[in-house]
């Protein structure tokens, strides 16, 4: 299997300038996000203190990081990593059934703004998944839950239903609701025809036995009840320690030193996962920082 040197999730300010700097110092490189890049960029309407870009809007600054890495020959894999194991002496990145190997990681894919759904630590590999083409393989002949809350979602609904007897699809956000309802769907598909307000607070519960064979059995909503025996939550960023086994945190953010490094060898995290400021010019710089500590850390193993 091919490995990298370094393997960078998230292509936002802190992403790229994570990539330019590795590549630069030429290491072999791959770089996970959209090529879109950072959505949350693209919409700023003017941005004020990107030191040498006076008054750059956000798509303009998108389009002059994508004509950096274009220049610098960097492309962007758009895969989704749903985890991130460490081996020890190189980490194994899983994208669906996927897995791709590199010696170091750095985490730059933005904070995860949602809070967790009640019921959904419990019962995370109990019933609760973050990745359809992962686990799909699992629930055939049997009734499932999808949570969307991007335009992924209704496509990882569409590949459930190919595969398992029955899907319900909420639609967490106006967004993919609309984007759901546009879509042709199969007979065994079903929206969940419930306000949105009334679904930010459903809860994923089981009425199984109480110990270690406790599994999901059905989510509640404000209104009404739901029986499944499985559950998709489904977000653009999966929470760090939901990506990344036994990774340290600091509240919602990965935990870091000066250095950009974790508690986790050959891991390293920068930008908004990393912490506020929720700023463009210190996520870029904290790329930078992370991708010089990672080669040093190829380099002497440290």
């Amino acid at each position: 299997m091919e490995r990298y040197d370094i393997a960078i999730v998230g292509n936002g300010p802190a992403g790229v300038s994570a990539a330019i700097t590795s590549k630069i110092r030429n290491k072999k490189i791959v770089l996970f996000g959209s090529n879109q890049l950072s959505d949350k960029v693209g919409k700023a309407h003017e941005i004020l203190n990107y030191t040498g870009l006076p008054r750059i809007s956000g798509e303009e600054l998108n389009k002059n990081l994508k004509k950096h890495l274009a220049d610098l020959d960097i492309e962007i894999t758009e895969k989704k990593i749903n985890m991130v194991y460490s081996m020890g002496d190189h980490f194994n990145l899983q994208a669906g059934e996927e897995f791709i190997e590199a010696t170091s990681v750095i985490l730059a894919g933005g904070v995860v703004m949602e809070k967790a759904l009640e019921g959904e630590n419990e019962f995370l590999g109990k019933g609760v998944s973050y990745c359809a083409t992962c686990d799909a393989q699992f629930y055939k002949g049997k009734t499932v839950g999808v949570l969307g809350y991007n335009e992924e979602s209704v496509e990882e609904a569409l590949y459930l239903a190919e595969i398992v007897d029955k899907v319900l699809y909420f639609p967490m956000k106006n967004e993919t609701k609309e984007l759901i309802a546009k879509a042709s769907l199969p007979d065994n598909l079903s929206v969940v025809e419930e306000e949105i307000a009334d679904l930010k607070n459903l809860a994923i519960k089981s009425e199984n036995q109480e110990g270690f064979m406790r599994k999901v059995s059905c989510i509640e909503t404000k209104n009404n009840k739901y029986e499944m025996e499985g559950v998709f939550v489904l977000r653009d960023a999966v929470a760090p320690d939901k990506l990344v086994p036994g990774i340290e945190l600091d509240g919602n953010h990965v935990k870091v030193n000066l250095s950009m490094e974790t508690n986790i060898p050959g891991l390293f995290a920068c930008g908004d996962i990393a912490g506020k400021p929720y700023q463009y010019i210190k996520a870029a710089g904290q790329g930078n920082v992370a991708a010089l500590s990672a080669v040093s850390y190829l380099n002497t193993g440290v």
